[in-house]
């Protein structure tokens, strides 16, 4: 049987040699992906948005609080408008993500402890924009009162132990676990370069059986492994596995010990998350091609499949706020579980024990062209390629 495998992997490596598309997909494009997104969230968080402002006071209270929202990291004051309509057409045509909103006699309500109202207007066309630059105007909105409190408050000679306490009654003691920066690229390239390979190895498993048969060559290949499908396969896919798995431990290397993503995990789960990373997509890619021998649809399936993981793998929008039948779904994609693995494992540091399920999952996704594996066979003897 090593005989027979040894062989096939020989022929595999000359196919891999003379078709050039299989070192694009399986090398150049995922880690042209790689540093894509790495260096495209290289920030960790978008830096310097666009915001509008439209300051009818016009005081210097209200100028120093527009230069603060200024100075902030995420918002850059870019434009000043007469009127509210000004500034929502702003809105609208995409020249600015947000606007302040300062009404006239702003500062004389403020020193007169009359309550004025500020107003801010932000757009969530763009969510992540929305959602960061309503944190900065309310913050600098809260800024501008208690500056006004503060200054009265030390008028009337109370202490700064005392100010404190009247403005701020209840502190927060805020700690955000693994990833304090709220960096964008840690926990969006973990799920998105991973998913992305995952991607590469369903069409490429997927596109290496279905070329056998649409250049008849699915014969002479059994036939080599004495028509047994068990050392056809593994000589087949074997030099596939081992590109991909060096491609993902680049991966690994280059996030976590190069760029010094947050990891809690140790090297060897470094190591088991990214083998069974690889031999759960391939399993799947073989697993579609046996349900429907067909270069086109099983290829097809697989694209369908590995996009819409993004989605179902928990990372953009939590699966527990999915609805009943989509979170049963969710059980069917291999990312959901590797993204889970990850998470468990490497992100946070727990032992694999708490994540047995999804390694389970993942196991059983390696398993699944067992259950088609006479199916394929009968297609590679009889079927007729058919574009």
């Amino acid at each position: 049987m090593l005989r027979l495998i040894y062989n096939i992997v020989l022929r595999e490596l000359l196919i891999l040699r003379r078709n050039h598309i299989y070192m694009f997909c399986m090398v150049a494009f995922p880690i042209l992906v790689l540093f894509f997104f790495t260096s495209l969230m290289d920030d960790g968080l978008p830096q310097q948005m666009p915001v509008g402002v439209v300051d009818l006071d016009n005081t210097s209270t209200t100028r120093s609080l527009i230069r603060r929202l200024d100075a902030f990291q995420m918002t850059r004051v870019v434009a000043h408008y007469p009127n509210v309509t000004e500034a929502r057409h702003a809105i609208q045509n995409n020249q600015i993500y947000a606007f302040l909103y300062i009404p006239k006699g702003t500062t004389d309500a403020l020193l007169s402890s009359r309550q004025p109202k500020i107003s801010y207007y932000y757009s969530y066309t763009t969510l992540a924009a929305g959602a960061l630059l309503m944190k900065d105007l309310k913050t600098i909105s809260t800024l501008g009162s208690a500056a006004v409190g503060q200054a009265t408050l030390l008028a009337k000679g109370a202490t700064d132990e005392q100010i404190q306490t009247l403005l701020q009654p209840i502190r927060v003691d805020l700690h955000q676990i693994a990833n304090p920066w709220t960096s964008y690229n840690v926990y969006l390239t973990t799920m998105i370069v991973p998913g992305m390979m995952m991607l590469f190895i369903f069409l490429i498993s997927a596109y290496s059986l279905g070329t056998e048969l649409k250049f008849d060559t699915s014969k002479q290949w059994l036939k080599m492994a004495n028509n047994r499908m068990v050392p056809a396969l593994l000589g087949k896919f074997l030099p596939q596995t081992l590109i991909f798995l060096a491609v993902v431990y680049i991966y690994e290397w280059y996030v976590f010990y190069h760029l010094g993503f947050p990891h809690h995990g140790s090297p060897f789960m470094l190591l088991l998350i990214g083998f069974i990373q690889v031999l759960s997509a391939q399993g799947f890619g073989i697993f579609v091609f046996g349900l429907m021998p067909s270069l086109r649809m099983s290829m097809s399936v697989c694209s369908l499949w590995g996009v819409l993981s993004f989605s179902m793998a928990g990372s953009a929008f939590p699966v527990m706020g999915m609805d009943a039948p989509l979170q049963s779904l969710s059980w069917l994609f291999p990312l959901r579980h590797y993204y889970m693995l990850y998470q468990i494992c490497v992100f946070n540091g727990y032992p694999l024990l708490e994540a047995w399920f999804h390694f389970v999952a993942l196991s059983a996704f390696m398993l699944l062209p067992w259950f088609v594996i006479q199916k394929l066979k009968n297609a590679m003897l009889n079927y007729v390629y058919i574009p």
